[in-house]
């Protein structure tokens, strides 16, 4: 294998992506703050171009193609916000796009893709290998396969997120960030290691899925069957040969939460904080408040993922 990337290539990622992705706002809650007896920082990816954090890495990774791939077009599998931010990153480039995406995707996540310019090709998520279906269009069509998380180049953008929230509010003694395949995770533990050293890093999965922390405390990688969560963006069945040495080497633990959690916070950030937030996106709130003994009088950071839900589905599940 490879050598594996270094927070110098997040640092390069960071150039090539300014002026096109958001610095989204780093958010405080006086709430919160009074409820864990510590400072929170919310890095508010939900406000990124496309409602997610996965627009970094997406154009970071396509700004680097060569004329040959820009003009054969690229091929991804996404739930949906990776589909997103390669259809954005792929319209403002001038590249064709082909998003594989699943039929249970939410309805707005496949709009989006859509309204991109992204030529949706639907599968089933529970029946059909969405991996292999993206090998075969690769082949067949000469496109570049862009996988939504284990890849140099769209963990190196993800990563961005992390060094602009250790570079606004310094370091930090915890840091709680949502984990699907681990792009973000990886691309997080770059920058953390090398901005606030000490942090205690954690990934954050639905409780449904918790191939991550199995692999963490096996030492290799975890396969499990697609896992019935509300967090849809970590319906992820493995991590990523890329990310999962990162993961080992980084991270201080993974955590996993309940989907009832998730709810609670989704609840709790729409009605305290004005932030429509997606069940993943919630993962790393819901993990620090189980903690929140643990967390007193510490400076905390939750990276909030994206914000991309169905406002039928945000209702209902707020109302449930």
């Amino acid at each position: 294998m490879t050598s594996l990337p270094t927070f110098e290539d997040v640092c390069a990622a960071a150039a090539r992506i300014k002026g096109h992705a958001h610095q989204t706002p780093v958010m405080t809650s006086r709430t919160v703050n009074a409820e864990f007896g510590a400072e929170v920082f919310f890095k508010c990816e939900n406000l990124q171009r496309t409602g997610a954090f996965k627009f970094r890495g997406a154009f970071n990774a396509l700004s680097q193609f060569t004329a040959a791939q820009r003009k054969a077009g690229v091929v991804v599998y996404s739930s949906g916000n990776h589909a997103q931010g390669i259809a954005l990153s792929a319209r403002l480039l001038d590249i064709p796009a082909t998003i594989v995406m699943p039929h249970d995707a939410p309805a707005a996540k496949v709009a989006a893709t859509r309204g991109y310019g992204g030529n949706v090709v639907i599968y089933d998520r529970y029946t059909e290998d969405r991996e292999q279906i993206g090998r075969d269009l690769a082949e067949k069509h000469g496109m570049t396969l862009i996988p939504p998380y284990d890849h140099p180049d769209i963990l190196c953008g993800q990563g961005t997120a992390a060094k602009e929230l250790f570079d606004e509010v310094g370091p930090l003694d915890a840091f709680f960030v949502p984990l699907g395949g681990g792009g973000l995770l990886s691309g997080s533990a770059l920058s953390t290691r090398a901005l606030s050293p000490d942090c205690d890093l954690y990934g954050v999965e639905p409780a449904a899925g918790n191939d991550g922390q199995q692999s963490f405390q096996t030492g290799s990688i975890v396969h499990i069957d697609t896992p019935q969560t509300i967090a849809d963006g970590a319906q992820t069945q493995h991590l990523g040969n890329v990310t999962f040495p990162i993961i080992k080497r980084d991270v201080r633990d993974i955590l996993t939460v309940p989907d009832a959690d998730l709810v609670d916070c989704m609840s709790f950030m729409a009605t305290r904080m004005k932030l429509y937030v997606e069940p993943t996106g919630c993962l790393g709130f819901a993990a620090a408040r189980q903690m929140k003994a643990d967390l007193k009088g510490k400076r905390i950071g939750v990276l909030v993922s994206g914000g991309n839900v169905d406002l039928s589905r945000f209702v209902s599940l707020l109302s449930a």
